[in-house]
């Protein structure tokens, strides 16, 4: 991979990593473009890794420790590796009324796993929102993008299991 710049190489051969260093470049490799980089990052790779986050620390030269807490400040940043599907449950106020308790007890049966972890097959993310918006179709979850309101526990196992198996 060719190196640009004067910046150090990545952790790995990726191509990917051209697009991350493009983003730095543009921002003449500053410690301001931390939160872009980091974008640029877990755009590319779905999520932020420690070889990732040391990388970003050294190209940038700003300390791991502040890169860290930026990762873990902002709720878009996941240090953790998605799974292969994702399923975000909507917990405001008008889906917990509406039912969403009973979603997430019927997830945390079938799946063994609570919100926002990944299955241990890594073939699901569970995640929570505080509110997706649409509020009248409440309880509603989004799988892989799709949003699905008015609910039922059985409902939503059964889009999943489609949705993981590739009946869908």
């Amino acid at each position: 991979m060719q190196r640009l710049s004067n910046l150090p190489d990545p952790p790995n051969s990726d191509e990917k990593w051209k697009g991350v260093q493009l983003v730095m470049r543009k921002h003449g490799q500053s410690p301001h473009a931390l939160i872009e980089t980091l974008h640029a990052v877990q755009h590319a790779f779905g999520y932020l890794d420690r070889d990732s986050l040391t990388y970003v620390s050294d190209a940038l030269g700003v300390p791991l420790s502040k890169v860290y807490g930026v990762a873990t400040f902002y709720q878009y940043f996941t240090l953790k590796k998605p799974g292969t599907h994702n399923c975000v449950v909507c917990t405001g106020t008008a889906c917990y009324i509406k039912g969403v308790p009973k979603l997430v007890e019927a997830l945390k049966e079938r799946y063994g796993m609570a919100l926002d972890e990944v299955s241990a097959d890594g073939s699901l993310t569970l995640q929570s929102a505080c509110c997706i918006g649409t509020c009248g179709l409440a309880p509603i979850a989004s799988v892989d993008g799709e949003e699905l309101g008015r609910l039922s526990a059985e409902e939503l196992l059964d889009k999943l299991e489609e949705v993981i198996h590739g009946d869908a």
